[in-house]
């Protein structure tokens, strides 16, 4: 067996031109990590980020999530063969990532899928939908009949929130900065839709304000959707759609409202000891795609050899959904 693979690689930061494709060593999987033979993976803004040097932790292998196939597994935890999604535990960041043909992933951040789903389709999976699962029952404990205003609606965790409350059966206003996507927010089941832009309270009723928010548009509109979150009420900011740049001249004893129980999450706490992948249900929500409850299909799919596309469309923010990357 070669004790080489092929991999995306980021050489130098950059743009999409920087992106190459090399023969890389193989990984070895150590006791407690699980060697994937890479089938398909999903494009993150943060793997945006990583590329132009602009995140905190990189790796020259990229890639936060993948779907494959378990090639060995030391430990025992996975059956050599079984369908699989690996997320996080490293991946592109302290560890080599998906954008390789092997990954090996700590056995934590692996979750055996039965499904007869396309690869395309289980890669579109699990990154956004064990993020927005943790946010919306982890942290802001999602309840039946709340109110729920998600703003970046249309982003790829947005979408897979949205399909997750609506089963829940909370009420849920949706936003988005284009208008041509408000009847897609609306057949996905938003029961209101509204443009995002920064002063939203000023579009909704005087005093409206919701059980629950979940902000992944950033810093940007983080006061605000403090100020729209009912006393008692949570918001989780989970998303920099909006950009990195942090609350200028930020004073929480005056501009925070009183009363709002504020987190943050990030993806790169799942498969820890206090965000484990066994709390989230990702093979019941295989199943719902797999049955067709939900349309969770990649917007775009792109072949391992067009990977610079595929980053230029991430780059731009005109998917509008999921971007999926599949090795033949």
């Amino acid at each position: 067996m070669s004790s080489t693979m092929e991999a995306v690689v980021i050489p130098k930061f950059g743009g999409p031109e920087v992106l190459e494709i090399r023969q890389v060593p193989k990984p070895v999987p150590a006791n407690g990590e699980v060697l994937i033979r890479v089938k398909a993976f999903g494009l993150n803004h943060a793997e945006s980020h990583m590329r132009k040097g602009e995140w905190d932790e990189w790796n020259p292998i990229s890639g936060i999530e993948c779907a494959g196939i378990v090639e060995a597994c030391p430990g025992g935890e996975f059956a050599v063969g079984s369908t699989v999604v690996g997320v996080m535990g490293g991946m592109g960041r302290s560890r080599p990532g998906g954008y390789g043909e092997f990954v090996s992933v700590p056995a934590t951040n692996v979750v055996s899928i039965k499904t007869g789903l396309a690869w395309q389709q289980l890669a579109a999976i699990p990154e956004v939908y064990a993020t927005a699962f943790s946010c919306l029952f982890t942290i802001l404990d999602l309840q039946r009949g709340e109110s729920l205003l998600i703003r970046g609606a249309t982003s790829t965790v947005g979408q897979a929130a949205l399909h997750l409350a609506v089963d829940a059966g909370a009420k849920i206003t949706a936003t988005t900065r284009r208008q041509a996507r408000f009847d897609l927010l609306r057949e996905m089941g938003a029961a209101e839709v509204i443009k995002e832009r920064g002063g939203l309270a000023t579009e909704l009723p005087k005093d409206r304000v919701f059980d629950k928010v979940l902000n992944l548009v950033g810093n940007r509109v983080l006061l605000e959707s403090i100020d729209i979150t009912r006393v008692g009420g949570r918001m989780l900011q989970a998303g920099w759609l909006g950009g990195l740049a942090p609350v200028e001249d930020f004073n929480p004893m005056l501009q925070m409202k009183p009363g709002v129980h504020f987190s943050l999450f990030h993806s790169k706490v799942l498969g820890t000891a206090d965000f484990p992948m066994t709390h989230i249900p990702l093979q019941e929500i295989a199943m719902k795609i797999e049955q067709g409850a939900w349309d969770a299909k990649p917007a775009f799919i792109f072949d391992v050899k067009d990977i610079r596309k595929a980053h230029e469309l991430l780059d731009s923010g005109d998917a509008g959904g999921k971007i999926v990357v599949v090795r033949e």
